[in-house]
């Protein structure tokens, strides 16, 4: 199993798992590999050195890598903008299409007030705002919207 470091067009960082090198190169060009937080697929290989455990069999204490002081407060943000979107996909409802109509609906009282997220367009969304229906667009990456594994 190869774990290579990845990154997308967008600086975000993330792991990938392989079966090989060359299996990475084959998803890699069918575009099967996206970002877990933006969801371009526009991904490339960082640069990584091979590490061998050679001193952990003299009872040494192998060398960690240095990394980039930026690269824990950026993984750190990541990691709380992904729980954020969890935990505003698990409080909310999924109306799709029909966000518009629901959140009229339930703004004049037609059904239940609950928490929504779906899919409108700008027009509506503007539509909206000017009934005085708050409304936000907060766009959710791929990887969010199915299970995860």
């Amino acid at each position: 199993m190869k774990v290579l470091d990845l990154k997308c067009s967008h600086e975000h960082r993330f792991e990938g798992w392989f079966a090989s090198t060359e299996e990475f190169e084959s998803q890699l060009s069918r575009k099967l590999i996206a970002c877990p937080v933006c969801s371009t697929t526009d991904v490339s290989r960082m640069p990584s050195a091979p590490r061998l455990n050679l001193s952990s069999a003299r009872g040494e204490a192998a060398p960690q890598p240095a990394q980039p002081a930026a690269a824990p407060k950026a993984a750190a943000l990541q990691a709380r903008a992904l729980q954020f979107m969890r935990e505003l996909i698990e409080k909310t409802e999924n109306v799709g299409e029909r966000f518009a109509e629901e959140a009229r609906r339930i703004h004049y009282n037609e059904a239940p007030a609950r928490n929504i997220r779906g899919v409108t367009t700008p027009e509506d969304a503007h539509a909206l705002l000017e009934e005085g229906i708050d409304v936000m667009p907060l766009p959710v990456p791929d990887a969010l919207k199915e299970p995860l594994q």
